[in-house]
């Protein structure tokens, strides 16, 4: 089975290769910063800036910004017929569903896996879709091509509904982009090829390896290159407190990892409210600062959140690049410990120790730098400050997720979360409510994940079946109400949805659907024993 998959990924490759249409080096141009590309979104054609950017053009973006240049020089041109003609919406719908009533939400889940599954895909000339070899569930509404970290929390749901197959084939997608793009991107759109997510492949690869250790193995070089994605330009950075790229300096010989972008730009999908939310800034480099830091925020997968403000209810201050987040240094410490262990089946030795001590050391930055002995609570650690922040999310049940925490600091962050995070419909995302999708009054089911097991590693039974339960009821509640999964839910006012964001409340949806069948299976499991 391992030798027809790598000889389907090569023949894959080879597909690829041959039915590309590149440009000759004259003809390529930056299409993200064209003319045609900034027009057509600073207009707002379309009321999504996603929707455009998922349209297939009909020729090369320098054939059509050509075009674009000289025929909006006739006094009649007319922008949204040019779009019209020269791009096709082919598989750019919002993907929606008849939900048949009759059936439970559980029953409802496990008939719309099929619904959202894609792939393996045939090349479109020009499109911004990446292509993928094996079949894949996409998160539902605008989201319509594999996003990185919600495919964890899917691929969760998938091995409790005994679907092995597809669950195996997302990790195989991943696996081949790791190989072919050297990471894993924010998405599989060309615009995202600037950033990566929260890194949950080891936890991915983890999750098939339950029932098969050496499934471990199968996947280390894997794991180890992604490990290298996220370390690199380490060696580069001289001084204590300097970043370069995911990696900031925090120590004589020690390191931890930020949230970052290499891009200056407006993000692509979300082109014209990035430029007109830093419009009146005074200075060019005040601008490229906010985009960095918008797009290090969408690299969280927290966008956007209070989290990430350096100043109260501004979300023009957003200022993710120099925070170190504990949620991202407790994947990174995850991923070295299972590199450690990786190689410890493989019986290298030397390697098993080498990244063995890079856990360990990591671990112990973790709680030198993200535990607040002052508020009792992981908080995320501002290095140009040198201090932590003051914002309380539920990114503290990381460490708790990854067993990083003792006793007493579990006890402590349990305390807080019953106190007041846990409302009637679960865990608050923050505590405080700015018009943020990341924000109060909303609750993901990710973090919902994230906190349940954290607290499970820790004894705290009675407090993880309570929080998975009022989460299980608004979600049944919501699905009786409207016949959808959604994306988030409102957890403060369980009669209501959710809200804020820069989009409106997506159904489908992946990471839901997974979560709410891990709960489930989890919650009478629990009641049983």
């Amino acid at each position: 089975m391992k030798i027809d998959r790598i000889f389907l990924s090569f023949i894959f490759l080879f597909i690829l290769s041959v039915g590309c249409k590149t440009e000759p080096k004259e003809q390529q141009i930056d299409y993200y910063s064209s003319p045609l590309f900034m027009d057509v979104q600073m207009e707002a054609i379309f009321e999504d800036s996603k929707t455009f950017v998922d349209l297939v053009p009909k020729d090369s973006y320098y054939a059509l910004n050509n075009k674009y240049e000289k025929e909006r020089q006739d006094e009649n041109f007319d922008l949204k017929a040019f779009v019209a003609e020269n791009f096709s919406d082919k598989s750019t719908a919002t993907l929606t569903f008849e939900t048949d009533t009759t059936h439970t939400m559980y029953e409802h889940i496990s008939s719309i896996w099929g619904k959202l599954t894609r792939g393996p895909d045939s090349l479109v000339p020009y499109s911004s879709r990446i292509s993928l070899p094996y079949e894949y569930v996409v998160p539902g509404g605008r989201f319509k091509e594999i996003y990185y970290w919600d495919s964890y929390f899917t691929i969760e749901g998938l091995l409790v509904d005994n679907q092995e197959h597809i669950a195996r084939n997302m990790v195989d997608n991943f696996a081949y982009l790791i190989d072919t793009l050297g990471f894993i991107p924010n998405g599989t759109r060309n615009y995202y090829l600037s950033r990566s997510q929260p890194p949950f492949f080891t936890l991915m690869a983890s999750a098939l390896a339950r029932k098969d250790s050496m499934v471990l193995v199968e996947y280390l070089p894997r794991i180890a290159k992604e490990y290298d994605f996220w370390m690199a330009g380490k060696d580069l950075i001289e001084s204590q407190y300097e970043a370069n790229k995911y990696v900031v300096k925090v120590g004589d010989d020690s390191f931890l990892n930020r949230y970052w972008d290499s891009s200056l730009t407006p993000r692509p999908e979300s082109y014209k409210e990035d430029y007109h939310l830093a419009a009146d800034l005074a200075t060019e480099k005040e601008k490229t600062d906010l985009y960095v830091n918008l797009r290090a925020g969408a690299t969280s997968g927290w966008d956007f959140s209070s989290r990430w403000f350096a100043e109260e209810d501004s979300f023009r201050s957003t200022n993710t690049a120099n925070i170190l987040p504990v949620d991202l240094n407790c994947l990174l410490y995850f991923m070295e410990k299972q590199i450690a262990y990786g190689y410890s089946l493989k019986g290298d030795k030397e390697s098993e120790l080498q990244y063995g001590k890079k856990a360990l050391k990591r671990k112990e930055l973790i709680q030198k730098t993200f535990w607040d002995e002052d508020v009792q609570f992981f908080m995320d650690y501002e290095f140009r400050t040198k201090s932590n922040t003051d914002e309380f999310t539920l990114a503290a049940v990381y460490p708790l997720f990854f067993n990083i925490a003792t006793k007493e600091q579990a006890a402590a962050v349990k305390e807080k979360l019953i106190a007041d995070f846990l409302k009637g419909g679960g865990l608050l995302t923050t505590l405080k409510n700015t018009g943020q999708q990341w924000d109060a009054p909303n609750g993901w089911a990710p973090l919902q994940w994230m906190a349940v097991h954290g607290l499970l590693n820790y004894g705290y039974e009675e407090e993880a079946l309570d929080i998975m339960k009022r989460w299980l009821a608004i979600n049944e509640r919501v699905y009786r109400n409207t016949g959808k999964m959604m994306e988030k839910y409102n957890v403060e006012d369980t009669s209501l949805l959710s809200g804020g964001g820069e989009y409106e409340t997506q159904d489908g949806f992946g990471w839901t659907n997974g979560v709410a069948l891990g709960f489930k299976a989890l919650v009478e499991q629990m009641e049983t024993d």
